[in-house]
């Protein structure tokens, strides 16, 4: 008579791996590097990587910064030339996004009494030649401060990664089937189903958001590109969709699309567990003055930890 024993030899425990599992999600923590001291809540940076997607992730690469001083002639009624990036600095002057124009003072100032001072006398503020070379128009113009040079200002990348902070994006919830903890332990050989818990805009996308600043408004939109999934055991599956939940109904049946299967069980792992890490990657496109980007965003993370036994045939 043959007697089959399911046997955990890692764990010294006698269980067989059951079809019925039930789902769970990792009770896990995105990696905070800074804390706010009076909520307690976890600040989230957004880092922009420099180089361009990474290999063999098909992703679009990042696409650099835009320029800081762009000609926008809507709010004119001008759309020819179309909006777009313009040298910062001219024979006319100095580029302000805010008139849409170059900016030179007028040398020497206008007399007392000229309407180019709107009421005001000479000391109080300055008069200004604002040239606007899409259109030919010269005017003078009255200001109290000088006009902001656009030039100094941020480029429509910085105002986008602003956008991108308000979003408030995060690592998934980590569903993950055998569930973390020590009363489930999956078997070698058998399906390991992950997927994003609780998905929201905020953790997978798409989230759209605004920001202004530097007399220029960028609208981003972030979308999840994929989450690589380090399993532990030296091995990466990288999934490009939030993952298929699993359920009861599927008995053993490998995920559809972001699964695993180990080979060796974590009984010599620290904790004798393998701890499993998602990391999502993003792509932000962002358009604003008169002008389009791309950045890529990785580094939002999660961790759990799982138990893999070995399954032994005894034969008596």
């Amino acid at each position: 008579m043959l007697r089959l024993v399911a046997r955990l030899l890692a764990f010294g425990i006698v269980a067989a791996y059951l079809v019925s599992l039930t789902t769970g999600v990792a009770t896990a923590d995105t990696k905070c590097q800074k804390t706010d001291a009076t909520t307690g809540a976890c600040l989230i940076t957004v880092e922009v990587p420099s180089h361009p997607g990474k290999p063999g992730d098909e992703g679009p690469q990042d696409t650099g910064s835009g320029a800081a001083c762009y000609w926008d002639g809507t709010s004119q009624g001008i759309s020819n030339p179309p909006p777009g990036p313009v040298p910062c600095e001219s024979a006319d002057g100095y580029w302000s996004n805010s008139y849409h124009c170059y900016i030179s003072a007028v040398t020497p100032p206008p007399l007392a009494g000229d309407p180019a001072w709107q009421g005001h006398r000479p000391g109080d503020g300055a008069i200004y030649n604002c040239y606007q070379p899409q259109t030919g128009m010269l005017i003078m113009i009255w200001a109290q401060d000088p006009p902001p040079n656009s030039g100094t200002g941020p480029t429509p990348r910085e105002v986008a990664q602003i956008a991108v902070k308000h979003m408030g994006l995060t690592a998934i919830e980590i569903g993950i089937v055998p569930k973390p903890g020590a009363n489930s332990i999956g078997l070698v050989g058998m399906p390991v189903w992950m997927w994003a818990a609780n998905p929201s805009p905020h953790s997978i996308g798409p989230i759209t958001s605004s920001a202004s600043a530097g007399g220029m408004t960028v609208t981003a939109t972030a979308k999840l590109l994929h989450v690589t999934w380090e399993m532990g055991d030296g091995s990466q599956v990288l999934c490009k969709t939030a993952g298929t939940p699993y359920k009861p109904a599927y008995g053993q049946k490998d995920s559809p699309d972001c699964g695993y299967n180990y080979k060796l069980s974590s009984a010599r792992e620290p904790g004798q567990a393998y701890t499993v890490t998602a990391t999502s990657s993003w792509v932000i496109t962002w358009a604003g003055a008169g002008q389009t980007g791309t950045i890529r965003l990785d580094g939002l993370t999660r961790s759990a930890q799982i138990r893999i036994g070995e399954a032994q045939v005894l034969v008596d």
